[in-house]
């Protein structure tokens, strides 16, 4: 996160953000600086717009959760319902086991 932040430091102060620029600020913060993560940094930079991407992550709302879609609720009170007519299933088979053994005893 660091690597972004010295990358809009620098281009908040109007600087070039080229690899030595932000390794230079990294250095100044006390950073152990990745010559290999600063390079994909300023390689990924290269055609962004930083004022643009800034504006579009400003307008972006920030809002609590939005409530389950009914879709979402159907589908999880299918799953629902399906688990307790396996588990239905699984206890009628259980009780013909066990009648077929008694039988078995008597036959």
């Amino acid at each position: 996160m660091e690597y972004v932040y010295a990358a809009l430091m620098l281009h908040s102060a109007g600087k070039n953000i080229d690899e030595d620029s932000v390794k230079a600020v990294l250095e100044a913060a006390g950073v152990t600086v990745d010559d290999a993560r600063v390079k994909a940094l300023v390689a990924a930079l290269e055609d962004v717009n930083i004022d643009d991407a800034i504006s579009k992550a400003a307008i972006a709302p920030v809002s609590p959760a939005a409530p389950a879609a009914p879709a979402a609720e159907a589908k999880v009170e299918a799953e629902e319902e399906k688990k307790e007519e396996e588990k239905e299933e699984e206890e009628e088979e259980k009780e013909e086991e066990a009648i077929e053994g008694l039988g078995a005893l008597f036959g």
